[in-house]
């Protein structure tokens, strides 16, 4: 079973960036599609975007696409997120999970605060 533990989240002015990073235990993290989601206060938790186990394919929520690229480096275990041009809308906890297509897999980490201020 893969664990996760993901870091990078912070407060940033609209319009700034900000990397997120998952560090994933496990022997079959290179193996697996993964993605981010995240979830904003009094909402449900929503796809972000989603890299396959090669890193060569990617997908994106409408909302983010443009904006944020999602990438991994197997030998490290770890997949990215690299958001720019933040909005405020942009504003939650992100998790990452292992996937199939846009749907998540497995236990959820602790996620990450993203505070995007105007």
């Amino acid at each position: 079973q893969v664990q996760l533990v993901e870091s990078g989240g912070g407060l940033v002015q609209a319009g700034g960036s900000l990397r997120l990073s998952c560090a994933a235990s496990g022997r079959t993290f290179s193996s697996r599609p993964m993605g981010w989601f995240r979830q904003a206060p009094g909402k449900e938790r929503t796809f972000v975007a989603a890299v396959s186990w090669s890193g060569r394919s990617n997908s994106y929520a409408d909302s983010v696409r443009g904006r944020f690229t999602i990438s991994r480096d197997n030998a490290k275990n770890t997949v990215y997120l690299q958001m720019n041009m933040l909005k405020p809308d942009d504003t939650a906890v992100y998790y990452c999970n292992a996937v199939r297509g846009s749907v998540p897999l497995g236990d959820w980490g602790q996620g990450t605060q993203v505070t995007v201020s105007s």
